[in-house]
């Protein structure tokens, strides 16, 4: 997914998202990348010594220079290991943005409850737009702690890229109860409605679908017709695809029925 340009009042980090000479000076992205592209989370065929091996290795990189701890956070956002924690956290307070950012995924990847506080931080306050991104995605790892309202928050206000992986991170956080799913499907509905970019529009509605079975009643009934509007109104065909494919999961008969009437009327196609 593209980070495209977010709100007025983010233009100048907007500008740090599209513009490649920008980025390579602050993130130097086209040597570090980002990690979140790199995490695979389910490789049944790693070898648990290689792992141990690679993490006791990493761990010592951690403690060395900048170069070697990009290569120790590298590894700890695909692997697990408990010990890292305590050299991760306080990389989050590094004044290089690509540091910052590369311990928010592993923290992320190796979730911990004295990371929930400094991550809430910087999904609040961090500069970089990129950091804050990387914060998005990390706390859809801590459903059970108080992420709801900031992730609310940064899906309210934040550019792009950040709203994109709220949204996903809400329904992470979303499913632990029904006391959670609701004010999170209603500010997920509130941008399928209005958000600006498509990515963030799709991401909503597989979210939606994802709290469905913990909404209520009426939410269920407002989810089912917000996203049948979506298929037939919104200007992108992405979004109006990802509409579909949400209601036909939901295998609801009469959900069925009314969308072959849709098509049979030639409403959609």
């Amino acid at each position: 997914m593209t980070d495209l340009p977010p709100l007025d009042r983010e233009s100048r980090v907007a500008n740090l998202a599209i513009d490649p000479d920008v980025l390579a000076r602050e993130l130097e992205a086209e040597q570090v990348g980002d990690p979140l592209d790199e995490i695979d989370l389910d490789d049944p065929e790693q070898d648990a010594l290689e792992a141990i091996r690679q993490c006791d290795e990493a761990l010592n990189w951690l403690q060395q220079g900048h170069d070697q701890r990009l290569q120790g956070l590298r590894v700890f956002c695909e692997h697990r290991d408990p010990r890292s924690v305590s050299l991760l956290l306080p990389l989050l307070e590094e004044v290089c943005p690509v540091v910052r950012m590369s311990a928010v995924y592993a923290l992320g990847r190796n979730p911990s409850p004295p990371a929930v506080g400094p991550l809430l931080k910087l999904l609040q306050e961090d500069s970089n737009a990129y950091v804050r991104k990387a914060t998005a995605w990390s706390l859809g790892n801590y459903p059970d702690a108080p992420v709801l309202n900031p992730l609310i928050r940064a899906l309210q206000t934040d550019v792009a890229a950040v709203r994109l992986w709220a949204s996903v991170s809400l329904a992470e956080a979303g499913v632990t109860s029904a006391a959670k799913a609701d004010p999170a499907a209603g500010q997920l509905l509130i941008s399928l409605r209005i958000d600006s970019e498509s990515v963030v529009r799709s991401n909503c509605i597989w979210a939606l679908g994802r709290l469905l079975e913990h909404l209520v009643e009426p939410r269920r009934l407002e989810v089912i017709e917000v996203f049948v509007r979506a298929l037939l109104h919104d200007r992108e065909r992405s979004v109006r695809d990802e509409a579909r494919t949400a209601l036909e999961q939901m295998e609801s008969p009469d959900v069925l029925d009314r969308l072959q009437t849709l098509m049979d009327e030639g409403l959609f196609s």
